[in-house]
């Protein structure tokens, strides 16, 4: 599978904050969870990504061509390739639904306005309504509806789940599974909520304090990895068992017990059958990276 998109050691810095050492790719075929707490560096990475802003450090490739320090003509050529969602819907408020076809057919040559009438159709959205008047979740299915309209390669989206309901967030899910029904395409998600992710991610990338924590396939962390519930006894048998090497270890205290994540859920329940064992979501697991003490 081929790179859609490739981050090599990006930096960025700032006065209060510094992108270190960013990599990540998108294959042709995958989507890419991108996970971290607010002002990890999510959304600095994706203006990176999208020449918002200039790296101080490292390279960024979009379909294998470098466009770290290309010329702008070359980067909006090859931004055409590409649909953005943000986590707010950006349009003029006075702009129809309509209007604002009318409006990204003079941006995208590949512009299909009845590809947008058809995602209009299927997320409710009236043709004759402002932006002004769609509620959030209204305006985030607009924005979609928009990414999705020009047929991009890539589709790089922050937070484009948030404010819709459940029902909307699993459409837009379907929707976006349907996109990836097409060879070639690939997805970079960043979201919050990562039970979205569980359902549509191939990999999982997260990010803390400008830095990559982890990056997995994940099916790693929902079929592989495990969370044990440990009794103070418990919990100093599986140390003293050297089940984790050094520093592989992570837990959390708490009133009622330890949590510990298990790297091999099948390996630990056969080296300890009586302690309680349960499936790791996301979630679960970033938070264990995150917060949780290693030993």
């Amino acid at each position: 599978m081929s790179d859609l998109l490739r981050i090599q050691n990006l930096e960025k810095r700032y006065d209060d904050f510094d992108l270190e050492g960013i990599s990540l790719s998108v294959l042709a075929g995958s989507v890419v969870g991108f996970i971290g707490s607010n002002g990890a560096g999510k959304t600095t990475t994706i203006k990176a990504i999208l020449g918002l802003i200039r790296p101080d450090g490292g390279s960024i490739s979009l379909f294998g061509e470098e466009v770290t320090g290309a010329p702008e003509k070359r980067l909006a050529q090859l931004k055409q390739r590409i649909g953005v969602v943000f986590d707010t819907c950006s349009f003029p408020e006075e702009l129809t639904v309509d209007t604002v076809s009318k409006l990204m057919a003079q941006s995208y040559k590949d512009w299909n306005p009845g590809a947008f009438r058809t995602f209009a159709h299927a997320f409710q959205l009236p043709q004759d309504k402002t932006v002004k008047e769609l509620s959030r979740g209204m305006g985030m299915k607009l924005s979609l509806a928009c990414a999705l309209a020009h047929n991009p390669d890539l589709l790089v989206l922050d937070e484009a789940t948030a404010g819709l309901d459940p029902m909307a967030r699993e459409e837009a899910l379907d929707t976006l599974r349907l996109y990836m029904g097409h060879e070639g395409r690939g997805i970079l998600m960043s979201s919050h909520i990562t039970s979205d992710l569980e359902k549509i991610a191939d990999y999982i990338v997260c990010i803390d304090a400008g830095r990559i924590v982890f990056s997995v396939e994940k099916d790693v962390i929902t079929d592989v990895a495990g969370v044990a519930q440990c009794r103070a006894a418990e919990f100093d048998a599986i140390v003293d068992s050297g089940f984790f090497p050094r520093g592989g270890m992570r837990y959390e205290r708490s009133t009622y017990g330890t949590t510990v994540l298990v790297p091999d859920r099948q390996a630990f329940a056969a080296r300890f059958p009586h302690i309680v064992l349960e499936r790791a979501d996301i979630e679960t697991y970033m938070s264990l990276m995150l917060k949780g003490e290693a030993r």
